[in-house]
């Protein structure tokens, strides 16, 4: 379902509704091949300090390295679980799903590749009761055991790498066009609808979108946060950024300058690298020389600052130390911005259409110790 009909925001802001303290939460995870994480996941959420009940809805999606068992055995062994299938492995769909199978007054969206905080729901319970905001979310912290997903992870936290969105590194509270993972009010949800399930990446932002339509707060609060576990090789990181870029893509299709100028960076780089590759086949077959290669060669300004702004980055302070880190940050950064530039161009050029994120295709049986 399309939602351009709702896509205004509104005006003035609406107080959510109150929820009583000790009402409960309930935690929702979408789950894809997730074996070597889920244990860890799932055990920072049984371990929230919430004052009231809990339970933890995990929508299965077609796992072949062993993770459905894993989250059934898990099930058996704790009652707050409880599973439900998602068969076409979309997220925004396991997400409705879990939804839909809990029963408590406060959404919290987690991830697989994530870990929270023991007082992470508690803090976010008091955030939406000061605010009397409809959706609360906080810092995505990345973090790495390889000196590859070091060098990810790195990347995630530094506003060269995502952009400098608010949840990768922000430190000013306050009202947010979006929100990581998001502490949601189930009234609002029933209120506005659920994930757009036509939106298989950047359903978070659509559906804040909707959210600030209807006039009520999305905050963001830094106290809060998340740590996350990106993507473990180079291929899974370059195909999950080509799919996030695609939809984006489709995101700004449907709803044109509602997103961020900072999007279009990555878009620009990618066409202005290619009229490089051009330009430069062109001079060095003799096609153009002369005044006219000359003023042509202005294309290559933009990619040689790119070039020294990410050997700068790489050889900084932060993230790993060791001489890997550095090299797989030379890589990482490139691929990061470049699968998710030419991802965004198909995608605005000719929709997302069925794109799909293959990077949690594949993983190893045995989990990290």
């Amino acid at each position: 379902m399309h939602q351009e009909e709702r896509g205004t925001v509104a005006q003035t802001d609406r107080d959510a509704p109150i929820v009583p303290p000790g009402s409960g939460v309930s935690f929702v995870m979408p789950v894809l091949n997730e074996r070597r994480y889920l244990e860890r996941a799932v055990q920072t959420v049984l371990e929230q300090d919430v004052d009231g009940p809990t339970e933890l809805v995990l929508a299965l999606g077609p796992s072949t390295d062993g993770t459905t068992e894993f989250a059934r055995e898990l099930a058996g062994r704790e009652p707050r679980i409880t599973l439900v299938d998602n068969p076409a492995a979309d997220i925004p769909i396991g997400l409705n799903a879990a939804i839909r199978a809990s029963t408590l007054p406060t959404i919290v969206r987690v991830d697989a590749h994530s870990e929270l905080a023991p007082d992470y729901a508690r803090l976010a319970l008091q955030t939406l009761e000061r605010t009397r905001a409809a959706n609360v979310g906080g810092v995505m912290h990345a973090s790495g055991r390889t000196p590859f997903q070091r060098a990810v992870a790195r990347a995630y936290n530094s506003p060269i790498g995502l952009g400098g969105g608010a949840y990768h590194g922000g430190t000013r509270e306050g009202e947010a066009e979006s929100a990581y993972l998001g502490v949601l009010r189930r009234s609002v949800l029933d209120e506005v609808g659920l994930f757009d399930e036509s939106i298989r990446r950047g359903e978070d932002w659509e559906l804040n979108l909707r959210i600030r339509a209807a006039g009520y707060r999305v905050w963001f609060d830094p106290t809060l946060s998340v740590t996350y576990w990106p993507r473990e090789s180079w291929v899974r990181l370059a195909r999950q950024f080509r799919a996030t870029g695609a939809w984006r893509g489709e995101l700004v299709r449907r709803y044109g300058r509602r997103n961020s100028l900072r999007f279009f960076a990555p878009p620009a780089l990618v066409v202005d690298v290619a009229l490089s590759i051009v330009l430069a086949v062109l001079q060095v077959t003799g096609v153009i020389s002369g005044w006219p290669a000359l003023v042509a060669s202005v294309v290559y300004l933009p990619v040689a600052a790119y070039a020294l702004l990410i050997v700068a980055v790489a050889a900084g302070r932060g993230g790993g130390s060791g001489w890997r880190d550095k090299l797989w940050t030379l890589a990482v950064l490139p691929t990061m911005h470049l699968a998710w530039g030419t991802g965004f161009i198909v995608g605005l050029i000719r929709g997302a259409h069925e794109t799909v994120d293959t990077s949690r295709l594949g993983d190893r049986n045995t989990p990290l110790p």
